[in-house]
């Protein structure tokens, strides 16, 4: 196996994004350590003492975890390339068969279950450790199984197919292979938004519509004052697994449905809900899904074109400790190093992000009550257990919402 100069480039930038990763994580947990003592005033009127140093706690906790799946994920993903662990995996399944899609299919199926097993101990301490520490998980032993046990029917239901008509599109449409395979996942991924309130969700969740007629009014009144259609109001047993609180919309075209979860039904006001619901509005009607989805479509295409260029090139595999060249694995090596070139841009996609939420804000303080978005806000964070005092450079990095004091004080502003 020879490495070469881009496994020095690889490495280097490996070692920056694990770096920079941990560097982060020191900050929040310093910026969160030093307010610990007090409650930041704007908010000390809502939020008590005690739940403000819960929060901080819980923060703290799911830091030191994601210290240890930081390096643990990176060494799984060396031991993957320079450890020679793709190379063998591959090596494997090209002794079992001469037929030139089955092998890179298995592979990928094959490194897919690998992978969530590897994941397995950290979504059971997530689930059964540290959010059971702090009240928030609900979930038995049972749903998690049966989670598992659906999701893995579900890959093999949908990823099959999908991994196979990739593959051999790979292999039957010449140089520009890439621009048909990004034909088929764009459509595959505007099936998957059609299809998911109706045809998938329920598989996991239960979902029946809001039952709660005085707030059901105050829905449809903002419906229709915003002009919104949508395929009904559900509300979706969260607590089945979490006590957190949410709201979503999902679907696309005539097939839209508006969720909430019954935890988040259960400590909000009518008009907080509505509130919430109006913020969730002003993303369509400023066109922020529609946009978000353009902008991935592109990014996925320049991606695939950047791959398209990469197969080609024997230095790629090479340097990734992949010593026959193949469709399959040029696949699999892109999406796994991907992740740490691409993290250092992501301040500017959560910078993004972040104008739509204020966007969002304004809609929902001209639709309703800006008073009650931003009690809503506070409860949300409040029983979430979400850190009022996030680090400023580990939000740019991490987070696609704005932080609890800019986003109220921005409500504040706008509503003067």
């Amino acid at each position: 196996m020879e490495f070469n100069i881009f496994t020095l480039v690889f490495l280097i930038a490996t070692l920056a994004y694990v770096i920079t990763l941990l560097w982060l994580n020191l900050r929040q947990d310093k910026a969160v350590a030093n307010s610990f003592t007090s409650v930041p005033a704007e908010f000390s009127e809502k939020i008590t003492l005690e739940q403000h140093q819960k929060a901080a706690e819980y923060t703290q906790a799911k830091l030191l975890v994601n210290h240890f799946e930081v390096i643990f994920s990176t060494l799984v993903l060396l031991a993957w390339t320079l450890g020679g662990g793709l190379n063998w995996l591959d090596h494997v399944w090209m002794g079992i068969t001469d037929n030139a899609l089955y092998p890179g299919v298995g592979f990928i199926m094959s490194l897919m279950i690998i992978a969530s097993v590897i994941d397995l101990p950290f979504s059971i301490y997530r689930s059964f450790v540290l959010e059971q520490k702090f009240g928030f998980n609900k979930m038995t032993a049972s749903t998690f199984i049966n989670d598992l046990f659906k999701e893995f029917i579900l890959m093999l239901i949908i990823g099959l197919p999908l991994i196979y008509a990739i593959l051999y599109l790979m292999g039957a449409m010449g140089e520009y292979w890439w621009a048909y395979v990004w034909l088929v996942l764009t459509s595959f991924s505007l099936l998957m938004f059609w299809a998911y309130p109706s045809y998938i969700a329920p598989i996991f969740n239960k979902f029946k519509p809001l039952d709660n007629l005085e707030l059901k009014d105050k829905i449809d009144n903002l419906l229709a004052r915003t002009g919104f259609k949508s395929d009904g109001v559900f509300v979706m047993d969260g607590s089945k697994r979490s006590s957190h609180g949410n709201a979503y919309f999902t679907g696309i075209g005539k097939n839209k449905r508006i969720v909430f979860f019954d935890t988040l039904l259960d400590g909000m006001d009518d008009q907080e809900v509505e509130a919430i619901l109006a913020h969730e509005l002003g993303h369509f009607h400023h066109k922020h899904i529609r946009k978000h989805m353009i902008t991935s479509f592109g990014i996925s295409l320049l991606g695939l074109a950047l791959l398209g260029y990469l197969i080609n090139q024997p230095w790629f595999f090479h340097g990734l400790g992949i010593d026959t060249p193949s469709n399959h694995t040029a696949l699999i090596l892109f999406m796994l190093i991907m992740p740490v070139f691409s993290f250092f841009i992501a301040p500017i996609s959560n910078a993004l992000s972040r104008k739509h939420e204020f966007e969002a804000d304004s809609f929902a303080a001209k639709h309703t009550n800006a008073d009650d978005l931003v009690s809503s806000l506070v409860k949300l964070y409040r029983d979430n257990a979400s850190t009022l005092t996030p680090d400023r450079l580990y939000s740019a990095f991490h987070d696609s919402h704005p932080s609890a004091s800019i986003r109220i004080a921005h409500l504040k502003a706008n509503e003067g």
